[in-house]
């Protein structure tokens, strides 16, 4: 379970903080309350009543959603600077996904009522976070068209470079995050079992290489071209 600790924000390193005008950060530094989470604790679940925002300021936070009954779908991973909790905010005030912890994470809470009045007195928050919810959309647009149309492999490919770029790589070349299999699947859109098929061949061809939970892709040509032959074909 997450705990609420103090000082943990430095009040400036966040989406908000570091986009709203100097004579408003005292406010923000009165209103929030920071929570330390262990890896496996939630930030909130699916369903659940909004009652504010999240900032993450350390730590990765997987945002997911239930895909049937025993399956989830990884949405985004949420890292330092980052916003969670935003889409839970209109007409119907409930988060349409969870939020997990991947690892210990630190994150800022500001409730609805002074989410609001910040946007109110920030235009420039304001205008990047339409800017922020635009983006949002099109990736969501993108992700959605690959579940559709995209054969597994082009999927499992496009995941793992996207998590390269997201988290870059460690001196040993790995992706730079310590990710489940499970995880990996999940972002996929795709079963442990296929995923774990996926993996071997590519392993097998020399293309992936596997340390634990790190993942370094050898031939990132190889998997640009898994999904670069995957649009030609649609």
């Amino acid at each position: 379970m997450m705990k609420e600790c103090n000082n943990l924000c430095d009040v400036k390193s966040c989406f908000l903080c570091s986009r709203v005008i100097a004579d408003w950060l005292p406010a923000v530094a009165q209103k929030k309350r920071n929570f330390q989470l262990k890896k496996g604790d939630q930030l909130f679940m699916e369903t659940e009543t909004v009652s504010g925002i999240f900032f993450v300021f350390s730590g990765t936070i997987k945002v997911h959603k239930k895909w049937d009954n025993e399956k989830e779908l990884i949405i985004r991973f949420a890292k330092p600077g980052d916003v969670i909790g935003h889409l839970g905010l209109g007409k119907n005030p409930t988060y349409p996904v969870s939020a997990t912890a991947l690892e210990q994470a630190n994150v800022c809470f500001i409730d609805l009522e002074f989410f609001r009045s910040s946007l109110t007195v920030n235009p420039g928050l304001t205008y990047q976070m339409m800017d922020f919810f635009a983006s949002e959309l099109q990736e969501s647009h993108e992700r959605m068209r690959n579940l559709a149309h995209m054969p597994v492999k082009a999927r499992i490919a496009t995941a793992l470079l996207s998590l390269r770029s997201q988290f870059g790589t460690d001196a040993s070349g790995a992706i730079d995050l310590d990710i489940s299999r499970q995880d990996i699947a999940s972002y996929s859109g795709t079963t442990y079992e296929t995923l774990f098929k996926v993996f071997t061949e590519f392993t097998k061809a020399g293309k992936l290489s596997a340390n634990g939970k790190r993942i370094n892709v050898l031939d990132t040509s190889f998997l640009q071209l898994v999904v670069t032959d995957d649009n030609r074909k649609n």
